[in-house]
């Protein structure tokens, strides 16, 4: 180092000398802009501006042109950690290229989504990887392994994970709080992040919108309490777009802005990502906060180091000796390959009476349905390069002269109250545009396009192609494929290469009109306005609602049921579209397919038995599989979808993805959307006690497997399992081998079986492997709520091998030294209210805004407590409950019998606790029940003797 050469530019210094002597240079006032996502440059200091956040989900999203592999679910559904550590790898690297031709690629990327899928109804579902968490975790540290890169000291991307906590409803989302007891906290929604942060290969997580117990996740204490205790590394917490003001403007949680701020930062945020690129309010806000006390300059400086880790991390500062600085690979042959490699292994036989694999080579095959030559896209995919439907596919395996195609949309003409109809004029001179292919750092403001000419109407009219995906909610397409979509300017054009976009422009809804029999409004779903006539064309508007008649010249049934007849065998190809009905800000209301694509299926059934569903779709739907010889799930597969489907079809690859969550038999099987309490709603195939449709784990093959030479044995430390697996077919297949447990005679209610490894393996036909799991024995334990522990229960546990989490071929049982239940202490202790074993009617909420949990009444009536083995000694004379609001508390043991009643008086608001005693007699070990009666927060009980 000379002279010169200030030490943060000293590359044989550690990394934290380096950041201290940066911090040491840098002003209060540049400290301070840095919190904001986009942080400017340090011109005095050489230092260039900085932002967090780049979307890359399954693919660089958003910034343009990408290889684009499948969603997350998809990739969750290979149950290949392997597999996936590479897509992770060519998304870094496509990263790192397209960060060096345009700067506004990020490399701290926001990604992955390790939220569980607990509810199928999630518009989100598509984001996570899978209801489980030990699978969840296993690949979202796949993922965040390739994003890493493997250099000890500089990383290729800084993986964020999403999003921080128990978030899995878009209903209320920002406003709404997940109920969540400490065993669902610790054995669930924790342990998903907690194996991947201690993993290494982390840089930090984002908050998500919601609250959980009452309280932000933005002001969460277990940021510091249990993320930051995971692991010595500094990890960056950077605010989800516009929560920081949400914490004042929508929750209401504090009352100006400064306070929200400071309470976000002393909470552990680094990054504020709010009112977009402009920073000057999150300054203000800092500033603010700084003038009266609520933060210090060691606040700033705290979060501000974290920020720097990462940039340090990331080659920033040592560009020579960053090994990823020079990457170049994008869209290569090798990345197109995984990409086909990812949609093939993510691909899920969920029935086969043996119509497949397709290897009659003079078969006629017709594909029909909705999403049969689609290759759609989600919020979070790049732009599309290279493009494969599953029409595309099979013309390209089969050849075209052996495949018949039917879409299956209704054929309609638009008709006018005057007798004239709906037409799309002529643009010859139009350019193909595609969303979003140009980039943007908020693609939500993109706007529609107005280089069209709007629909104006003749009395011929444009045929347009009707799809109806669901709950009312329509598409209209142009005969030349572009969808109406409605521009700023209110005129409706047939401008969109696919319906898309924050707000949706393409969706619309008829709704049936009293002064005609046939006649309908048109009304324009993301603006709520009508469509209407005017002498410069169609439009949407406030007033003047035009009234128009569909008059349908082919019914989608009649097309499908045509092609279906002359075929050999039919595929139907249904699912969703990713920007319709289920998606970010919107979750889905029905499990059921939609009643549209539901025809067609019928239809193809009718005219042809040998008929095949392929689900393309985010999620799981409720559907009859009965009288079909073979259904297959898939999730949207990315660029290579087609192909890869048409190849498992073929049998050139034998299927074997397996599902990443439960399918449902009928919304029914559904807990409350909003219900995160797993154990108390038996959700998920942790606890769900019904008959699934096709249970977690599930997915058939061409080949068949056996198992044998089962053998386990608990050691001090861990449980070492071993068995082989047989590939008994006459192909090549993967099969993927997992292994469950579960205690066989628990104290308290844990899962039917959880998964405690998996392994994927490729068999040669006649050939065998043995795999060996070695499992640390906190694979076996529980949250012990009467401690607030984790804790190994003696006595046997199950394990079972198998196929599916229902499928299990092999079992045995190990005894592994555990740890005997010990009673409550509560004359020591007492009890935390939220400690409890069971509840009905309640909910936890915040004890204080800063940390701590109470429990209440849902929607202030009643609410039981059940807390079990409290030990009371030789005996109890009083107990002293602390609790805010105003209510009554009532205290029984075993029998049921009241022998304590407090009726609290009214508190100064939902923070005042007061501490109110009366006499209590109990000895010996005793249940405890409390109830709750009235709009109050109970937070603990003591007990004296």
């Amino acid at each position: 180092m000379t002279a010169q050469t200030p030490p943060f530019r000293d590359s044989q210094l550690p990394f934290a000398k380096r950041i201290d002597d940066l911090l040491s240079r840098l002003t209060l006032d540049e400290r301070v802009a840095m919190l904001h996502q986009f942080g400017p440059a340090v011109e005095r200091l050489g230092i260039a501006a900085f932002r967090t956040g780049q979307e890359a989900l399954h693919g660089v999203a958003w910034m343009g042109p990408a290889t684009v592999f499948p969603q997350a679910v998809g990739l969750g559904a290979t149950w290949n950690g392997e597999l996936v550590r590479r897509v992770g790898e060519a998304v870094a690297t496509e990263t790192r290229t397209m960060r060096s031709r345009d700067d506004r690629v990020g490399l701290n990327v926001w990604a992955p989504t390790v939220n569980l899928l607990r509810h199928p109804l999630w518009g989100r579902n598509e984001e996570g990887y899978s209801e489980d968490p030990k699978l969840t975790s296993a690949i979202a540290t796949a993922y965040t392994r390739g994003l890493r890169g493997d250099h000890p000291a500089y990383w290729r991307t800084a993986p964020v994970l999403k999003h921080w906590l128990a978030h899995n409803n878009e209903t209320d989302r920002a406003t709404g709080s997940s109920s969540v007891r400490p065993r669902v906290l610790h054995e669930y929604d924790l342990r998903a992040f907690r194996e991947t942060v201690e993993a290494g290969a982390v840089a930090g997580v984002m908050p998500a919108y919601n609250l959980v117990n009452g309280r932000p996740n933005h002001v969460s204490p277990y940021l510091d309490e249990h993320l930051r205790a995971w692991t010595d590394q500094e990890l960056l917490v950077c605010s989800d777009a516009g929560a920081p003001s949400n914490l004042v403007d929508s929750e209401h949680y504090f009352d100006t802005h400064e306070e929200a701020t400071a309470a976000s930062l002393l909470a552990g945020v680094d990054s504020f990502t709010d009112h977009g690129t402009d920073s000057s309010k999150i300054v203000e806000r800092i500033r603010g906060a700084l003038d009266r006390g609520l933060v210090t300059e060691a606040d700033i400086d705290a979060a501000v180091r974290r920020q720097l880790a990462v940039r340090f991390r990331l080659g920033e500062f040592d560009p020579r000796l960053d090994p990823y600085a020079d990457c170049k690979d994008f869209d290569t042959p090798a990345h197109r390959a995984l990409a086909l490699e990812a949609a093939e292994q993510a691909v899920v036989l969920l029935k086969n009476d043996g119509l497949l694999p397709l290897t009659d080579p003079a078969a006629r095959v017709a594909v029909v349905g909705l999403l049969a030559d689609e290759c759609k896209l989600d919020w979070y995919s790049g732009t599309l390069i290279h493009r494969s439907t599953p029409l595309e596919g099979l013309y390209e395996r089969f050849g075209a002269d052996r495949v018949d195609f039917a879409e299956g949309v209704d054929r309609v003409r638009l008709r006018t109250s005057a007798g004239t109809y709906l037409s799309v004029p002529r643009a010859d001179d139009a350019t193909d545009e595609v969303r979003g292919a140009e980039g943007a750092l908020d693609p939500a403001l993109l706007a529609g396009r107005t280089d069209l000419p709007p629909l104006t109407t003749d009395d011929t009219g444009t045929e347009l192609a009707l799809i109806d995906w669901g709950e009312g909610v329509l598409t209209f397409r142009a005969p030349d494929g572009r969808y109406l979509s409605v521009a700023d300017d209110g005129f409706v054009r047939a401008s969109a290469d696919q319906p898309g976009g924050w707000f949706v422009q393409e969706t619309f809804r008829l709704e049936p009109h009293e002064s005609h029999e046939n006649g309908h409004l048109l009304r324009h779903v993301a603006t709520g306005r009508y469509v209407s006539v005017t002498a410069d064309g169609v439009k949407v508007a406030d007033g003047n609602p035009e009234i128009l008649e569909l008059e349908f010249s082919e019914r989608g049934e009649a097309a499908v049921a045509r092609a279906a007849a002359a075929a050999d065998v039919v595929l139907v190809v249904a699912g969703n579209d990713p920007h319709i009905n289920g998606r970010e800000t919107e979750d889905r209301t029905t499990l059921a397919l939609p009643a549209h694509q539901s025809r067609l299926l019928a239809a193809a059934k009718a005219a042809n038995p040998r008929t095949a569903l392929i689900v393309t779709s985010s999620y799981p739907y409720a559907i009859d599989p009965t009288d079909l010889p073979a259904v297959l799930w898939t999730a949207h597969g990315g660029q290579a979808a087609g192909t890869a489907l048409a190849r498992v079809l073929a049998g050139d690859v034998s299927p074997a993805g397996r599902l990443p969550q439960t399918w449902y038999a009928s919304d029914a099987d559904l807990p409350g959307l909003l219900d995160y309490d797993v154990i108390g709603s038996r959700q998920t195939y942790l606890y769900f006690e019904g008959d699934p449709l096709f249970p977690f784990g599930h997915g058939l093959s061409y080949a068949s497997f056996a198992y044998g030479d089962f053998s386990a044995r608990a050691g001090e430390e861990s449980v070492e399992v071993t068995f082989t697996v047989t590939n008994t077919g006459d192909t090549e297949a993967d099969e993927v081998a997992q292994l469950y447990g579960r205690p066989v005679s628990p104290s308290v209610p844990r899962p039917r079986r959880a998964l405690l490894a998996h392994r994927r393996v490729r068999l040669a036909a006649g050939a065998s492997t043995e795999l060996s799991f070695e499992l640390p024995l906190g694979a076996f334990e529980f949250w012990d709520v009467t401690h607030g522990a984790w804790r190994l229960e003696p006595g046997g546990h199950e394990l079972l091998v198998g196929a599916s989490s229902e499928d299990i071929r092999l079992r045995g049982t190990v005894e592994p030294a555990g740890a005997p239940a010990l009673p409550r202490p509560v004359l020591e202790r007492g009890l935390a209210a939220v400690d409890f074993d069971e509840q009905r009617g309640t909910e936890i909420v915040d004890h204080t805004k800063r940390s701590g949990d109470a429990v209440a009444p849902a929607n202030d009536g009643t609410a039981e407590l059940l807390y079990q083995a409290c030990d009371f000694g030789p005996g109890t004379r009083s107990v002293t409950v602390e609790v805010s609001g105003e209510g009554t508390l009532e205290l029984s043991l075993d029998d049921g019998r009241v022998i304590a009643r407090l009726d609290i008086a009214p508190t100064a608001g939902s923070y005042a606790y007061t501490s109110v005693s009366t006499p209590f007699q109990a000895s010996g070990v005793r249940d405890l029940r409390i109830g709750l009666r009235g709009p109050l927060r109970f937070a603990h009980v003591g007990f004296s003797g």
